[in-house]
């Protein structure tokens, strides 16, 4: 497999990243894995939009669904599509959020997703083995494992500390994880993780990677990644433009 970041500011684009957006290629297919605000023009960097084959978003917050909308706009527009549709992975209610995004009347998208509820499980999608599991988060939200050719890519999406997220990883190659909280006291609980809970969060699964992301630009990415290292030394930044072999 091999992971390229398009996007991995949390919360908000930055000034130097879009919202969190990857790009997940096996066997010659491309999942893009959310497509948070400011993420589809960097896609295009990458990789053509009608060369997407699947999307899965982890949850319906802007950060990690708001550039389905452009992406429609390319499909209906461009003259480049071939027509047809994509199939969309996403919590309950992605049709309607999506399609009000696009559009105040909230007309259908289903010209350009086929768009398919998931919950915690398994399924197969192209060459990937996927499974989630439901994360601590405020809205429903799935972290995902990916397995394909002997490996394993893990995304956590939003997540606080979770007991359901590190069975999930258990034993991955990659761990993708957000690390949106600074070490403060008094930190909501549920919502996101810090870089010494991502670490800890890797080290109890025994993965062989963590890749620190979903930091927002108002945190310092350094001492995220410094926190995770310090209990998890086999940690890196995610950084836009990356591409990784897991």
């Amino acid at each position: 497999m091999r992971l390229t970041v398009v996007g991995c500011a949390g919360s908000a684009p930055g000034p130097d990243s879009p919202a969190s957006c990857y790009l997940v290629e096996h066997d010659e297919f491309v999942l893009a894995l959310d497509l948070g605000n400011g993420s589809f023009g960097a896609l295009q960097n990458v990789v053509r939009p009608g060369d997407v084959d699947a999307v899965y978003l982890s949850h319906l917050h802007a950060d990690h669904c708001l550039d389905a909308a452009p992406f429609v706009v390319w499909h209906r527009y461009s003259g480049q599509s071939d027509g047809r549709t994509v199939p969309l992975y996403a919590p309950v209610g992605a049709d309607r959020r999506l399609a009000t995004a696009y559009d105040p009347d909230g007309g259908p998208i289903d010209d350009v997703f086929d768009v398919t509820a998931i919950g915690p499980g398994s399924w197969t999608l192209g060459p990937f083995e996927v499974t989630t599991a439901r994360t601590a988060h405020p809205v429903e939200c799935y972290a995902v494992r990916l397995t394909a050719g002997g490996r394993s890519l893990v995304y956590t999406g939003d997540t606080g500390p979770s007991d359901a997220v590190v069975e999930l990883a258990r034993g991955a190659d990659v761990l993708l994880a957000e690390a949106a909280y600074p070490e403060a006291p008094d930190l909501p609980p549920g919502l996101h993780l810090t870089g010494r809970q991502a670490g800890e969060h890797a080290a109890a699964a025994g993965v062989g990677r963590l890749i620190v992301t979903h930091v927002p630009s108002w945190v310092d990415a350094q001492e995220q990644l410094a926190a995770a290292r310090a209990v998890f030394p086999a940690a890196e930044l995610a950084r836009p433009g990356a591409v990784h072999d897991v």
